[in-house]
């Protein structure tokens, strides 16, 4: 296209926020983009802008993501925009990218030309082993614990001959189970998810020609999701840009929260520092929310110290109010959230409209209890994916051992499913000999099976037949192959034993990795340099597995933690357990980590287009324990004006005011006094000054005979139960109360002969 019809068509749709960072000249950027504010939309435009109007060849643009879903979507985008394949173009995850560049420099990065990648599962039952043969007590030393701390010394970009200091006990223990880890996966040809980049980034850095070689190639490399990198993701893009490329990151500081899992939101101030002239573009017109939502968020997040700063706006209505429910406890904030999605379902609205967030996953139980009593469909949104279930990782084992019989963890797992009649102490008698004579579990069984005695026998038939497959299938295309070794491996007969459902879904996987073989499958000229079929689709499940993703299904309510929201948007949203020691968590009060929870917060409530709930409990039973409630902290630090407080008169809910007389529709209207969270403290405010939407006069916890809401009692027929409302005066008064065993009950009050407890 020309240079006019390029930019007519590139730009027309954009703002002039979008239209700067997107046309800029061709120096380092930060787009510092807000939620909603279309900052996968700039990154497309942009580097379609750079191929259609500056001339720049695909084969110099590196573009980095955080998921494989993110990076083919991105590649989508960019071929309807240019409308034509940019299979030349470098668009992937680091991972993905880093494994493609070690397929092609396997020799220069001291790796076997066959490596494997060993997924977290697998990773974490090799570190497992070795604790045990290193005499350390697996009770003091968790195998989870110990493959985290090898992880994020890794990402730190360091090895363990690093560590200078072992005078400390534990750092000695920690290193020395990581050199023996290390050791083992270079016997065997493996490689982790943090190897992938730390290997990577070593090969950049200490090969003068490769390094050279990427610097020329990679001259413009854009980065999306930028404050989720870590330490060696940033030095590796720092090191791969030089001197000459030019360097594009997208991000928003605001949305920085895994920093639990390494990335570090101070990558984004160190870019001003470390790339000189980066220039910084703002993209604050938000397409999402109302305008109520927005100045809540902002309110919020500008608490937080140390931000770039950006303050989200739309040209769209203010909205509905942000609901506020404070509920008696779990099951009362439950049944709220149930009863609203109830009432949506009557109107236009679908059960996939609706998302229900919170903190941790244990706050799910209660509201999956509500919607399954309710009947109403609902989905956990990322639940095991379809390349971590065990069924297929046993597949993927058979697999990985076609291609490389000296990966060990392969091997036992290959041999343990379907059994082969080699117990845990023969298996153990291997380990010991391999590891004796420093060589592979198949090396070793093929040379001394015999020392095993009665079980050599069951030993060699198991070596006979991989071998014979492998056979098999040598010429095979990549479908077929798999077909073939899922068919022969036994693995069918396996899972048909276990009958009923469960028996049924297992072999439908199985029969679902043939068929995603088989759409993997590319013409010879397509497929990557370097790297067989094979190889390439190990490759992939393993990279896919672990992106947490709901799976496509029937209309249903999604619930997810606040993390899973992330990159996610719905017309209605809940956010529930906001109380300190929840939400805020308890771990992040000690550990003065409220800026990252503020974050987090923040990416909630920016999750929602039309209507935002939120809702806190006065009692939560906690590892089993009642425990009185605080309101979070956060409820405090959005603009009150954008909040209207709701509570249940009766079993009712006072229906929310859309219209325009906002003040009239309010529970009262003002703050303090002698509702709202003023009861609980004695006065209008709590100890920390928050003074919140109250309720009117007519919903403030009253006292009828002595009885209060909230409170504990006891009943002749029905037992222990809590009072939830009243409704009438005197002794004709209807008190409603939720009992432990007999549910909601509504009795007049002078008749029902209630105790306190």
């Amino acid at each position: 296209m020309d240079d006019f019809s390029a930019v007519a068509q590139l730009v027309g749709s954009l703002n002039d926020a979008q239209k700067d960072a997107v046309t800029a000249p061709p120096e380092h950027r930060l787009v510092l983009a807000g939620a909603g504010s279309g900052k996968t939309r700039v990154l497309v435009h942009r580097i379609a802008w750079l191929i259609s109007v500056e001339n720049v060849s695909p084969l110099s643009i590196l573009a980095v993501t955080f998921t494989n879903k993110a990076a083919n979507e991105m590649r989508g985008r960019i071929e309807q925009l240019l409308t034509m394949p940019v299979r030349q173009l470098w668009v992937g995850t680091f991972h993905g990218i880093a494994h493609r560049m070690l397929r092609l420099h396997w020799k220069e990065a001291k790796l076997r030309q066959d490596f494997a990648i060993l997924d977290a599962d697998d990773q974490q039952r090799l570190v497992k082993r070795l604790i045990k043969q290193l005499d350390l007590p697996e009770d003091q030393w968790p195998h989870k614990m110990v493959t985290n701390w090898i992880n994020s010394q890794k990402e730190e970009g360091r090895r363990p001959d690093h560590f200078d200091d072992l005078g400390d006990f534990t750092q000695r223990a920690l290193v020395r189970v990581y050199a023996a880890y290390q050791q083992s996966c270079e016997s065997q040809g493996l490689v982790d998810f943090a190897e992938l980049l730390l290997r990577a980034y070593e090969l950049c850095r200490d090969s003068a020609d490769i390094q050279a070689h990427y610097r020329r190639k990679f001259r413009h490399i854009l980065v999306d999701e930028f404050q989720d990198t870590n330490t060696l993701q940033y030095l590796w893009l720092k090191l791969l840009v030089g001197n000459a490329g030019v360097l594009f990151a997208v991000g928003d500081d605001d949305q920085s929260v895994y920093g639990w899992r390494g990335a570090k939101v101070e990558n984004m101030l160190r870019l001003e520092r470390d790339f000189r002239g980066c220039e910084v573009v703002r993209l604050e017109q938000n397409y999402r929310s109302t305008g109520t939502i927005l100045k809540a968020a902002n309110g919020l997040i500008e608490r937080n110290n140390g931000r770039l700063g950006k303050n989200l706006w739309t040209d769209g209505a203010d909205g509905a109010p942000i609901q506020l429910y404070a509920a008696f406890n779990e099951y009362d904030e439950a049944e709220f959230v149930v009863n609203r999605i109830r009432d949506y379902l009557n109107g236009p609205h679908r059960h996939s409209d609706m998302a229900i967030l919170y903190r941790s996953n244990a706050q799910s139980r209660v509201l999956e209890e509500m919607l399954i009593r309710a009947r109403l469909p609902y989905r956990i949104y990322g639940g095991l994916r379809f390349f971590e279930r065990m069924e297929v990782k046993d597949a993927l084992a058979w697999l990985r051992l076609m291609r490389n019989r000296d990966d060990d963890v392969s091997f036992e797992r290959a041999l343990s499913t379907p059994s082969h009649g080699v117990g845990a102490t023969s298996l153990e008698k291997l380990r010991v000999a391999a590891r004796e004579s420093a060589s592979s579990l198949w090396t070793t069984a093929r040379r001394d099976a015999a020392m095993l005695g009665r079980t050599a026998g069951a030993l060699n038939k198991f070596l006979d037949k991989v071998d014979a497959i492998a056979a098999q299938v040598q010429d095979l295309a990549l479908g077929k192959l798999i077909d073939v070794v899922v068919a022969n491996s036994g693995l069918r007969e396996h899972y048909q034993k276990e009958k009923g459902e469960q028996a049924e879904g297992r072999l439908e996987n199985l029969d679902e990795i043939v068929s995603a073989a088989r759409g993997f499958e590319r013409p010879a000229n397509e497929q990557e340099e370097g790297i067989d079929p094979l190889s390439a689709f190990l490759a992939h499940a393993a990279l896919e597995a672990g992106e947490g993703q709901a799976a496509a299904g029937e209309d249903s309510v999604q619930l997810m933690t606040l993390h899973a929201a992330k990159g996610l948007e719905f017309p209605i949203v809940f956010i529930v357990g906001l109380e300190n020691g929840v939400f805020p968590s308890m771990r992040a009060v000690e550990e003065g980590n409220l800026e990252e929870e503020r974050r987090l917060c923040y990416v909630g409530i920016t999750r929602a287009r039309q209507q935002l709930y939120l809702s806190y409990a006065e009692i939560r039973r906690i590892h089993g324990v009642e425990q009185i409630g605080m309101p979070s902290q956060f409820l405090k630090e959005i603009p009150p004006e954008c909040v209207m407080e709701t509570r249940p008169r009766a079993g009712m809910l006072r229906p929310p005011s859309f219209g325009g007389a906002r003040e009239e529709a309010r529970f009262g209207g003002g703050y303090g006094s002698s509702g709202g969270y003023g009861n609980r403290y004695g006065g209008g405010s709590s100890p920390s000054g928050y003074s919140a939407p109250r309720r009117s006069a007519a919903l403030a916890t009253p006292a009828y005979g002595g009885f209060k809401l909230g409170q504990r009692v006891t009943h002749d027929k029905f037992g222990e139960g809590t009072i939830l409302s009243f409704e009438g005066e005197g002794e004709r008064a209807q008190v409603e109360i939720r009992f432990r065993s007999a549910g909601v009950k509504r009795l007049v009050l002078g008749m029902a002969k209630l105790q306190a407890l």
